[in-house]
């Protein structure tokens, strides 16, 4: 389960968000690439837009379910 303690910087502010346990998969940029992107520097994944539509929500709790380590979480 991820930590809402522990979120990489870059997220933007809202209800989803990754924390440091991302593996670098890319299975969140593949399912919601509108909202999940790359830190090249750091190399994991991050939320850089918010969902904003009922197909993007589903598209981001598709990633957090398929997340491998649970690195993605929902304070919704």
């Amino acid at each position: 389960m991820a930590d809402p303690n522990d979120r990489v910087s870059e997220n933007v502010s809202g209800t989803y968000y990754v924390d440091s346990q991302c593996i670098d998969c890319d299975v969140c940029r593949d399912t919601a690439p509108d909202n999940f992107t790359r830190s090249d520097e750091n190399g994991y994944s991050y939320v850089y837009k918010q969902p904003e539509t009922d197909d993007e929500r589903l598209l981001c709790e598709e990633a957090l379910a398929a997340c491998p380590v649970e690195a993605i979480g929902n304070d919704g």
